[in-house]
């Protein structure tokens, strides 16, 4: 164990120079949800040069690709995110979700024979809001895996994901334009339907569970200040402990939209974004392995705190954590006070820290790799 380990290790420092530079060419070249083109070329190339069977477009998903090596019987998954956010780049350090990932499998690829392994590597768009690994999922991807596995970066480490179960809907209001001074009686007032919905919102809050999250953005409401709009749009997710509470609560939040549109005469449309991301399943055996194995690499877990809260975010790959063996842990890139989704964790995700995050999230993923096959 010891002798592969090491050659996974070294599998990995060989290529470190090379997955920092693909992490800083990521970093300084977002693309959000669906639109991921450059970085799914660019992400597998290494993978290429290392003798990976790579497939683009990957069950007819423009910005997905799978890459595999190797025959034996443990299969081991590696999930690539790339996407961005939308105005804040990679503020939550999906650069180096990719770049571990990727150094992860060549450091597994170097031990591939003599550990009995099949490395796979998923290139999985959309997890900002769209739901790629869902896509994947009902395609087929990820059947038979042993263990898939990413790691993301957060302020601190930590092992375990507790995220929330989550939907996300596009909410649209269409009203009536007029001229807001001389005609206002013969307008209905898109954007005041958002705010209605909005107030019944915040007072269903004090009724909901404690762990309960209702939030959302109005993307549009209007063009002109004289015209009363006609038309106004927003994106809102609504999370709950687990699917099964989501499903009670979303027809209440729903309900706070019916209102809005009760109240001005606006017609209302609800449309999810992809389907609901499920709470997360980890594999207890895997994730100790991991836990002693960073530690090993000298990181320190967080014992609770603010910092250490990022392990709640909702992610898709709970859904693959229903189906196939799975961990998902945090770790530390040194961002404190920045936390992820802010501009300035953001600038956090490439330099020193974020480099020795990158490379000890691969080793760590990659000796996990190994204690599976054991």
């Amino acid at each position: 164990m010891t002798t592969l380990k090491s050659a996974a290790r070294a599998g990995v420092d060989r290529h470190a120079e090379a997955l920092i530079r693909l992490s800083e060419r990521l970093h300084a070249d977002p693309e959000t949800a669906w639109e991921e083109h450059r970085a799914a070329a660019m992400v597998p190339e290494l993978l290429d040069r290392a003798g990976f069977a790579v497939t683009s477009r990957y069950l007819g998903l423009d910005t997905a690709f799978h890459a595999s090596l190797g025959d034996g019987p443990t299969r081991i998954a590696l999930c690539a995110e790339y996407d961005a956010l939308p105005g804040l780049g990679h503020a939550c350090g999906h650069n180096l979700i990719a770049a571990s990932s990727i150094g992860a499998a060549l450091g597994l690829a170097a031990v591939a024979g003599d550990a009995g392994l099949t490395v796979e590597v998923y290139g999985t768009p959309a997890e900002e809001g769209g739901g790629g690994k869902i896509e994947l999922l009902d395609r087929g991807a990820f059947t038979g895996a042993d263990l898939a596995m990413m790691v993301h970066p957060a302020p601190v480490d930590v092992a375990e994901a507790r995220p929330f179960a989550v939907s996300h809907s596009k909410v649209s209001y269409r009203g009536r334009s007029a001229h807001a001074a001389a005609y206002p009686e013969a307008g209905i007032n898109a954007a005041d339907a958002f705010t209605v919905a909005q107030v019944a919102i915040g007072l269903l809050r004090q009724h909901l569970p404690s762990s309960a999250r209702v939030h959302g953005v109005v993307t549009h409401a209007g063009d002109a200040p004289n015209a009363i709009p006609e038309h106004a749009t927003g994106r809102w997710y609504v999370r709950a402990e687990t699917l099964a509470e989501l499903a009670e609560l979303e027809p209440r939040v729903t309900r706070a939209f019916e209102a809005g549109a009760l109240a001005t005469g606006c017609e209302l449309s609800i449309e999810p974004e992809s389907r609901p991301y499920a709470e997360f399943r980890a594999d207890e055996t895997a994730l100790a392995a991991y836990r002693a194995n960073a530690l090993d690499l000298g990181r320190e877990f967080a014992a609770g705190g603010t910092a250490s809260r990022m392990n709640r975010a909702s992610t898709d790959m709970g859904n693959v954590s229903q189906v196939v063996p799975a961990i998902h842990p945090y770790i530390g890139v040194g961002s404190l006070p920045a936390i992820n989704h802010q501009r300035e964790f953001a600038a956090h995700c490439v330099g020193g820290d974020a480099e020795r995050a990158l490379l000890d999230g691969a080793i760590a993923l990659a000796w996990t790799g190994v204690d599976r096959a054991a």
